[in-house]
């Protein structure tokens, strides 16, 4: 179904007013306490709710849909050598060979060529620059190392810049969904962070199937539109994933007119960067830009289950294209005269 045909959306369409007493600076007591707001996405219709009764809006031959993809802490900080400049990393994917791509604050103080020592000993050279502002690192690794493990013993998690604190050990296990197999991303794909394994186990003895999909959430997701003409943004490429055994179980849950509910909105860009028209949807890997905005018609879903997000964002952009600009902006409203919670620690919406 397509939405929103009539009119060109700016980017000031997508504009909202948070409260900044409603972004969620933690993650709930219990991952299943957070509030569920769910809504029929023609007509509008609201219902409240707490996440822990999301099986209650399921149907007993559903099929979910979950990112797999695993969080690692990004966050780094070194020293430029022969100064005493401290220097921000955020790395944010490897680039194969010990390359990386990254963002560094003070960028003004890394030029190709520096040197960066990190608190283990190990360092990198800056070799380039890249398009966005960043810095292509070169890390000094033996042959067939891993930078992840060494990452874990030297990084923090890369919290948004909204969370105002820095990480804390909660962050570790609560930035991060029960079912992540897969490293490889920057920042949570936050819907899922309200599963527990009690939730899914439930939700499978009553025949739901839940089936995963792969994309590494990465700058594209959480970069911000810069034109006001949202048709013009264009998305940084990420790495997806979408296997056989995934594709199989769709098809023939949608012969039988089974809904596919995906998890997040990672999710639903996977899925709709494997969709191939003539051929459908077809198994694979590789990067993708995939960008959603109204107006668009879904290839795959049924329904979404999903957080709250930022204003002026891709991804409020793609739940609008799923239901419509106005009943998600009157929705947004409605949450937030409820006092929901907001963004990756807060509450969440099903859209079907």
């Amino acid at each position: 179904m397509i939405f929103d045909t009539t009119k060109s959306l700016s980017l000031s369409d997508f504009d909202y007013e948070i409260p900044e007493e409603l972004i969620a600076q933690y993650p709930a007591e219990k991952r299943e306490n957070s509030r569920l707001l769910v809504m029929n996405r023609r007509t509008g219709s609201l219902e409240h709710s707490h996440f822990s009764n999301i099986g209650e809006f399921l149907r007993d031959d559903d099929v979910l849909v979950v990112n797999k993809t695993k969080v690692f802490p990004s966050r780094v900080f070194a020293i430029k050598e022969k100064t005493d400049h401290e220097i921000e990393i955020f790395l944010l994917r490897s680039l194969g060979n010990n390359l990386w791509e990254s963002l560094v604050k003070p960028a003004r103080k890394v030029r190709v060529g520096n040197r960066l020592i990190f608190s283990n000993g190990i360092s990198a050279e800056v070799i380039d620059n890249t398009v966005s502002g960043g810095r292509v690192l070169e890390f000094d690794l033996k042959k067939g190392e891993s930078l992840y493990p060494i990452l874990d013993e030297i990084g923090t998690w890369p919290l948004p810049p909204y969370i105002k604190r820095e990480s804390t050990k909660i962050d570790q296990e609560r930035y991060q969904t029960v079912y992540a197999e897969t490293v490889g991303a920057v920042a949570a794909p936050t819907a899922g962070l309200h599963f527990t394994n009690e939730i899914l186990t439930q939700l499978k003895t009553r025949g739901i199937d839940v089936h995963s999909v792969l994309l590494h959430v990465g700058i594209g997701t959480f970069q911000p539109v810069r034109v006001e003409d949202v048709s013009k943004h264009r998305m940084a490429s990420e790495f997806y994933e979408v296997t056989e055994e995934t594709v199989d179980a769709i098809k023939k849950a949608k012969a039988k007119k089974r809904r596919i509910i995906a998890v997040g909105t990672t999710s639903v860009r996977a899925l709709e960067s494997a969709f191939q028209p003539p051929r459908g949807l077809i198994a694979g890997s590789g990067w993708t830009d995939k960008y959603i905005h109204p107006p668009y018609e879904f290839n795959v879903i049924d329904g979404l289950i999903t957080n709250f997000h930022q204003p002026k964002s891709t991804l409020l952009m793609l739940v609008s294209a799923f239901s419509n600009r106005e009943n998600i902006i009157r929705t947004y409203k409605t949450a937030i005269a409820e006092k929901y919670h907001f963004f990756s620690y807060g509450d969440a919406m099903f859209l079907q």
